[in-house]
């Protein structure tokens, strides 16, 4: 049985992560790819509660305990669904992954991207994505979408401008250093150009 993909989706919050991962969803499986869509933090139970913890305002969470709760939810999704998945054949679309705690936590946190890298590798046991769509967008934009939500801000998402600005610049670095996996894809185009230009970025996997 052919292994399945592990795609991963990443960017600043309010750049149309969650809007792209559903329409890659149903134009993958109206192609007839078995695609399952997941998140992070999240996906299983125990990473489900463990997003509750990271998200929520009314707690205060020290940088190296928030990119270590983050890492936990992440090896749980890893054994608990995304082998299984990858295994079985199925395709499987990521809302965050690694990179996300590269850029949030090694960077915005500043406590060093190889270092949080590290204690990622361990918690997935080096797997990787066979490929990271970045949807990049200002992070004043960006800012600007998350403030015309109905939804209250989490405790990441009322950071200060000065963290988006780090993060920003940490998936810019990540994107130079692997390119053949990490595609930049402008968010600030329409949701169906957003769409029709992460599908180009896939076609040499269909």
């Amino acid at each position: 049985m052919t292994r399945g993909r592990l795609i991963t989706i990443e960017g600043l919050d309010g750049a149309g992560k969650t809007t792209l991962a559903a329409e890659l969803q149903a134009e993958l499986a109206a192609r007839g790819v078995a695609v399952q869509l997941l998140r992070e933090p999240g996906g299983v139970g125990i990473a489900e509660r463990v997003r509750e913890l990271v998200k929520d305002p009314e707690l205060q969470i020290g940088a190296r305990a928030e990119a270590l709760l983050y890492a936990a939810a992440r090896a749980q999704l890893v054994e608990e669904a995304l082998t299984p998945l990858l295994e079985s054949g199925t395709w499987v679309l990521l809302d965050r992954f690694v990179d996300s705690s590269l850029a949030y936590q090694g960077a915005g946190r500043q406590l060093g991207v190889e270092d949080v890298l590290e204690v990622n590798r361990f918690a997935t046991g080096g797997l990787e994505p066979d490929r990271t769509l970045l949807l990049v967008v200002d992070p004043q934009i960006g800012r600007s979408r998350l403030e015309a939500r109905a939804e209250p801000v989490d405790r990441l998402e009322a950071e200060a401008a000065d963290f988006f600005d780090r993060v920003s610049a940490a998936y810019g670095e990540l994107a130079a250093r692997a390119p053949e996996r990490i595609r930049t894809i402008d968010a600030g185009a329409s949701p169906e150009q957003v769409k029709q230009a992460a599908l180009a970025e896939l076609s040499d996997l269909l």
